[in-house]
């Protein structure tokens, strides 16, 4: 099978490492470096070994490398999506399937909009990986895998192949959702980061600075918890209100954190081996660290993962106060600074 990665982020990286490595595929990469890949990738797994795949092709141009592709993966953030599936459009053969990796920040609303009936779409609900580069076009770190992957497949006659094709692939289990809201909308990094965010730097002004940054995770603290977990309140009732089973295709943070309450999920959290090493996203200036909120924990999370969540709930006529409290906050602060 043909299959083309756009995109030359950390999951990029990874997929094309481990899909290269791997598995039988024939791997190409669509990127706007194409100069800065080699054409042998390297990853590093979890237990420190380390594994290889070979590329087909890297390039910029998207007829170099979408044309014969049979799957298209776009593991790219949320502002870069649009753009992307309107340059790789003209290019989709007949019974090509575009899916993306990071399905929250909005690939089923815009790729609904601009492909072509004929297209395949599809999206997982959770990342794949834990996924970091080392070395840009070198070499990656995969940091976690999972046991289990959950997607959503739409405009498909044949649903079940493409499940099939994706267990091959990452060789665990996938199961199909019912719908792409279950993909589309999650109580995972657009409210997981918001949550550290608010809590950290809800009452900053330009001018305060701060002595130390802190490592985003292992620092995390139960205020993140208290508030993490209200606006999951908020997020399992508008699933409810949209026909989504609380419990099942999106899991509680509590459930998906095997947590019971603010003090064992903070304790949770600090402890992920994955998560470790990952600092908050801050700027050192002369006089100490500020927020950066031109950060893709800002830019993406909020305006390509929350915002799909507060329109979601607008349009149903649902009051998610905690939710829209801390999203306006957040888009003031993109805006502002």
């Amino acid at each position: 099978m043909n299959v083309c990665i756009c995109g030359g982020g950390n999951l990029g990286h990874v997929m094309a490492a481990y899909l290269s490595g791997k598995t039988d595929a024939r791997v190409s990469v669509l990127t706007r470096r194409p100069e800065a890949w080699n054409m042998v990738l390297y990853a590093t797994e979890p237990d420190g070994e380390v594994f290889s795949g070979e590329l087909c092709c890297v390039s910029a141009d998207p007829a170099e490398v979408v044309s014969d592709a049979d799957m298209v993966f776009v593991c790219l953030p949320g502002f870069a999506i649009r753009d992307e599936l309107q340059k790789i459009k003209p290019y989709l053969k007949d019974g090509a399937a575009v899916g993306s990796v990071v399905s929250n920040s909005g690939f089923f609303f815009e790729a609904l909009e601009i492909l072509e009936e004929r297209t395949t779409l599809f999206g997982f609900q959770r990342v794949p990986f834990i996924s970091r580069i080392k070395e840009y076009g070198k070499s990656c770190e995969l940091k976690g895998y999972k046991t289990s992957l959950s997607v959503a497949v739409e405009r498909s006659s044949d649903k079940l192949a493409i499940v099939k094709t994706l267990e091959g692939f990452f060789r665990i289990p996938v199961k199909l959702l019912g719908s792409h809201y279950e993909a589309s909308l999650s109580n995972s990094n657009p409210l997981l980061h918001p949550a550290r965010l608010y809590t950290m730097w809800g009452g900053w002004q330009p001018g305060m600075v701060y002595e130390h940054n802190p490592m985003f995770y292992e620092e995390w603290d139960n205020r993140a918890s208290e508030l993490l977990i209200a606006m999951d309140n908020e997020f399992m009732h508008l699933l409810n209100v949209l026909g989504i089973k609380e419990h099942g295709t999106i899991t509680p943070i509590l459930e998906y954190y095997d947590s019971w309450d603010v003090a064992s999920l903070t304790a949770k959290i600090t402890s992920i081996r994955a998560f470790k090493g990952i600092m908050s996203p801050m700027l050192q200036t002369d006089t100490g660290f500020v927020p950066d909120f031109h950060s893709r924990y800002f830019t993406e999370d909020i305006p390509y993962g929350m915002r799909f969540i507060v329109e979601t709930a607008k349009a149903n006529g649902v009051s998610i106060p905690v939710i829209s409290k801390v999203y306006a906050w957040g888009t003031e602060c993109i805006d502002k600074f």
